[in-house]
């Protein structure tokens, strides 16, 4: 069976690597986004899945819109399309070049959390539980049949932590679907709509921080958006990034600091509070909480706006 992948992240690049070393398929080429700029210097950077693909010799297309592209996708002759996390809609034209389908590795156990943001979230909701589902990819926003899910516990994970657990996942179900569909006598799963929920995009003053609301919910945003773009309040004007905590007992106003010791750094919420572990100053690289208080540049009284 003839497999072309279509990726762009680090979450991706597992599956494609477990689809060559398996053996199962065929992997003719992989389909990723253009080449961004990176950092400061804004270095022009190749997505991880074209820097894999290419050093295990794949051909690698980027095509800037793929839907522009559908004769040079034909023309690779494959059975099916594998996509996870690519980062662009595919038109019915460009699922018509696969006779076997275009197969999605969703990071969320559809129907719930379609779209871009599903690690994030799962673990913003306070869901318990979240996963990988494979589906088939239609032109309405992740609402293809469902072929497989696989499940795991979102526990206290932060989302970087979630997602390569998750990627673990996605590498197993991708080498998974292959089997199914050469085995053929597929039984798929239509998803009820009436439990479906959208995600979008996560920005960076999404991550706000509002220490008003419960330390349950003030704690699912930190975990959320760690390690990037990660959580941030203002610290006498100054951003500071929450990248880890756990709950805490806490009586105070809210984003009062409350206790400072080696533990880390206590902070009241609205109802609660939390233990800030891991944390990163404006400029600054990531370090424990506890460091930076010890340096005295946070202490007892101090407010987190």
């Amino acid at each position: 069976m003839n497999v072309v992948f279509a990726g762009s992240p680090e979450f991706a690049v597992r599956p494609l690597k477990s689809l060559i070393e398996s053996g199962v398929a065929n992997v003719i080429a992989a389909v990723t986004q253009r080449d961004k700029p990176v950092g400061r210097k804004k270095t022009l950077t190749p997505t991880p899945v074209k820097q894999f693909a290419l050093a295990a010799g794949l051909p690698v297309y980027d095509f800037d819109k793929i839907r522009n592209h559908v004769p040079e996708l034909a023309a690779l002759g494959a059975d099916i399309m594998i996509t996870c996390a690519y980062g662009q809609i595919l038109t019915q034209e460009v699922l018509n070049c696969f006779p076997l389908g275009v197969w999605n590795l969703h990071a969320s156990l559809l129907p719930k959390f379609r779209g871009a943001s599903p690690i994030q979230s799962a673990i913003l909701a306070g869901e318990k539980y979240t996963g990988i589902t494979v589906m088939k990819t239609e032109l309405s926003l992740d609402s293809g049949d469902i072929l497989l899910v696989k499940r795991c516990e979102t526990g206290q994970k932060t989302c970087g932590q979630l997602t390569e657990e998750l990627s673990v996942l996605a590498a197993e179900s991708a080498v998974e679907t292959v089997e199914m569909l050469k085995k053929g006598n597929l039984q798929l799963l239509v998803q009820d709509e009436s439990l479906v929920s959208f995600c979008k995009k996560i920005e960076k003053k999404d991550c706000k921080l509002n220490f008003g609301l419960p330390a349950e919910r003030v704690l699912h945003a930190v975990k959320a958006f760690s390690p990037q773009p990660a959580a941030f309040c203002n610290l006498r004007g100054t951003p500071l990034n929450i990248l880890d905590a756990m709950p805490a007992d806490a009586v105070g106003n809210p984003g009062e600091v409350v206790a400072c010791d080696k533990r880390g750094v206590t902070v009241a919420c609205g109802t609660g509070g939390i233990l800030v572990t891991m944390l990163q100053p404006a400029g600054g690289k990531v370090m424990p909480a506890r460091d930076f208080a010890n340096g005295r540049k946070i202490a007892v009284g101090d407010v987190l706006e």
